[in-house]
């Protein structure tokens, strides 16, 4: 490898610069330090921290783990229990662990220390104020500038964006999105025998507004229960939430936390990469369309940006850098890209048709087998679609009904 490392003193260039240091970011840092190179990790808030997230940790999410890493599972699920509109309600039971739950700020801290285990360097408290590529700030065009809020000034040879769908890198590289959505959630302690009865069974309630549905994920003595639809009626969303936990007959317990956020995908021709920025995660819109997944889609990403981003740090000039950065971005438009071609197709269909989703996974064996190993990360949505006749003729079929 070319040395582009400089010196890690104040004045000194780093090879790799992530910003934002969650399940994303924190990738990105170990895997460029598992190459070696001089990797510093930018966190705005102090680590731990909480994440509006249900936290469930499917099979690509697992896969994409350093090796080693210990999962800290708050429960194993095996069964899931489906409803419509709060009806219907059926549990379908698997002999195979079908996914993980955990705390978000837990397992994020845990990422963070893997990275720092790897050679990253982390700094809290760090919120970035814009990156600069051309001026006064920056010595050379092997170098990137990233401006903190108090002033400082840090040199980087590569920059990895992982700061959320509304971060400063996102917006120096000019990310579009095209799908908003708005999700609610409440962290609600509940008494052992509640909690006993939801132990390895989670719930999912295809819901009353277009492209909807809840949740509620057991994880210990605390239920994550939780909303999602499309931004725009804040009021309808809040009502599915407030009327989920009443006919749940959670209503009587205080939850610890009430929260919300947005999730934004983006679009099939948004840039991910300006000059040697790259971005991951949120702060690229990756995320799974219809279900609005994106843990597994932030650590595939991020662990890819990192690896990019060391070839992006070595390159010697502008032509060679932007070679790299084109490479990183079709490695994530062959793999996640596709994935979330599908994801908006299965998210349109849904938006029309969810009772169909609902009789298929509840009623016809072979769609909850697909959901099963989806879950456990032995096929994809995509593999689903694609090598699944009867799967591919409905999806097309739906698709096209108005």
């Amino acid at each position: 490898m070319a040395d582009v490392s400089g010196d890690n003193a104040p004045g000194g260039i780093w090879d790799v610069i992530v910003v934002g240091a969650g399940p994303a970011g924190a990738s990105a840092a170990r895997a460029a330090a598992d190459l070696g190179r001089r990797v510093l990790l930018l966190e705005k808030a102090e680590l731990p921290r909480y994440k509006t997230c249900g936290g469930g940790i499917i099979g690509p999410s697992r896969d994409a783990l350093p090796a080693g890493f210990e999962l800290p599972l708050k429960d194993r699920v095996t069964a899931v229990t489906f409803t419509y509109r709060g009806r219907l309600g059926r549990t379908r039971r698997s002999r195979q662990t079908l996914f993980g739950l955990v705390n978000r700020a837990e397992f994020d801290q845990r990422l963070v220390e893997a990275a720092q285990k790897a050679g990253a360097e982390l700094r809290t408290g760090a919120a970035v104020a814009r990156v600069e590529q051309h001026g006064a700030a920056v010595p050379d065009r092997r170098s990137v500038a990233v401006v903190l809020a108090d002033g400082e000034t840090l040199l980087a040879r590569a920059v990895v964006g992982a700061d959320g769908s509304a971060g400063r890198i996102g917006k120096h590289v000019g990310v579009t999105l095209d799908q908003v959505d708005l999700g609610l959630e409440a962290e609600i302690p509940v008494p052992e025998p509640v909690a006993e009865d939801w132990r390895g069974r989670v719930l999912i309630d295809w819901g009353p507004l277009p492209g909807s549905y809840g949740w509620v994920f057991p994880k210990g003595d605390t239920l994550t229960v939780g909303v999602i639809s499309a931004r725009g009626d804040g009021a309808a969303t809040k009502g599915y939430l407030a009327d989920f936990i009443a006919r749940l007959g959670l209503a009587g317990f205080e939850p610890a936390v009430s929260s919300g956020h947005l999730t934004r995908c983006r679009t099939h021709n948004s840039p991910l990469s300006r000059g040697r920025v790259l971005v991951c995660g949120d702060a690229a819109g990756l995320l799974e369309p219809w279900t609005r997944e994106g843990i597994s889609y932030a650590l595939r990403s991020g662990r890819t940006a990192g690896e990019w981003a060391v070839r992006v740090a070595e390159a010697t000039d502008a032509v060679d850098a932007r070679r790299q950065a084109l490479n990183y971005a079709f490695a994530i438009k062959a793999g996640l890209g596709v994935e979330m071609a599908v994801g908006r197709r299965l998210l349109a269909v849904f938006e029309r048709r969810p009772a169909l989703f609902h009789g298929a996974v509840t009623g016809f064996r072979p769609a909850w087998l697909a959901f099963t190993r989806f879950t456990r990360g032995t096929t994809t949505l995509a593999t689903i679609v694609r090598t699944h006749p009867l799967a591919h003729r409905v999806l097309s079929l739906a698709g096209s009904s108005k």
